[in-house]
């Protein structure tokens, strides 16, 4: 990364609602651990222009914008260290959106997985807003210049999306302006799987409220899905090549790893050997002692929409400091006349 750029994390979360211990893990406890090194600025949005992208109940997006950012909130984001907004109130990101739509190219965004997935085989009748949102999420991390983006593997095309926007517009203007973005691969266990199926994501979808721990959950909840999660009759393996072809344990053993600052090894180490009737009571505790606390924080916080709202124009302000010179600077390369 060349040195002109200031080491800045992007990361953003559509507020689709139902926040759980999938996205703790997977998203929330890492942006935080990336916030406390202090080797990043860390800018977090909540991505309400691309969760529209499908048609949202305006009340419903309004309440899970403000329980995203209170999630964020109560996983230990501090909005004096990071920067946090929702996305809508920081119009550079639609206007360099629009820009990255002049330099992507059909086939690239015609190759995406995740459009082809989601338009399936209904593309005619899906929005044009869902075909390009590869586009506006490279605008959403290059307006701030972003060097590293926290990415998991359902993410990974679009980031490499990104670092092809950047190259053809350093290219075709012939500058070094936009960054090439470097991934910040996931670690270990932030994958969560199901409580009730170790082959499958834990979801807000699924139709079952046992298969996931949601982070609106108290102690009481907590400890009653760790217990009563699916697991196989053999006792705990003592290193990680035993747990290959046991998904129930392997995604127990991953969470109480991820939740205790650990390792999957050092997790064996400890517990291998050991049925689940001990192993199940020692992770529900760790749970319950990482969780209950973000859940009685989250709930404090929306009670106060009020206050969540000033957090969020504040965040949009700091937030445009930084991208409104990076989009003039744009404007400028191109040749619009300002």
């Amino acid at each position: 990364m060349a040195s002109q750029y200031t080491p800045r994390v992007f990361s953003g979360i559509q507020p689709s609602g139902g926040l759980t211990l999938g996205n703790y893990l997977g998203a929330m406890k890492r942006f935080v651990d990336m916030q406390n090194t202090g080797d990043f600025e860390t800018v977090y949005c909540m991505v309400d222009l691309h969760a529209i992208t499908v048609w949202q109940d305006p009340q419903a997006l309004s309440r899970n914008t403000r329980e995203l950012c209170a999630g964020f909130i109560a996983s230990g984001i501090d909005p004096e260290k990071s920067i946090l907004f929702n996305q809508s109130q920081v119009p550079e990101h639609a206007q360099l959106g629009w820009v990255f739509n002049c330099v992507a190219r059909m086939g690239w965004m015609q190759r995406m997985t995740q459009w082809k997935d989601k338009a399936g085989k209904n593309s005619q009748n899906a929005s044009l807003g869902l075909f390009g949102y590869p586009s506006l999420m490279a605008a959403d991390i290059l307006i701030y210049h972003a060097t590293h983006v926290p990415v998991g593997e359902d993410q990974k095309q679009h980031l490499e999306l990104t670092r092809d926007i950047a190259i053809k517009f350093n290219n075709d203007y012939g500058v070094d302006f936009f960054p090439v973005t470097e991934p910040v691969i996931e670690g270990a266990a932030t994958r969560v799987m199901s409580l009730r199926d170790g082959s499958k994501k834990m979801s807000k979808s699924d139709p079952s409220d046992m298969s996931r721990i949601n982070l609106t959950d108290d102690a009481d909840a907590i400890a009653k899905k760790i217990k009563k999660a699916k697991t196989d009759p053999e006792a705990l393996p003592s290193d990680v090549d035993g747990l290959a072809d046991r998904p129930e344990a392997r995604n127990l053993v991953n969470i109480y790893a991820a939740l205790a600052d650990s390792t999957p090894e050092a997790v064996l180490a400890e517990f291998g050997g050991q049925q689940f009737g001990a192993f199940k009571p020692a992770l529900g505790d760790l749970a319950v002692s990482k969780l209950a606390p973000i859940s009685a924080e989250m709930s404090r916080l929306m009670d106060d929409p009020a206050e969540i709202d000033k957090i969020l124009r504040r965040g949009a302000e700091r937030g445009r400091e930084i991208a409104a010179p990076i989009l003039a600077k744009t404007y400028e390369i191109i040749g619009m006349v300002r």
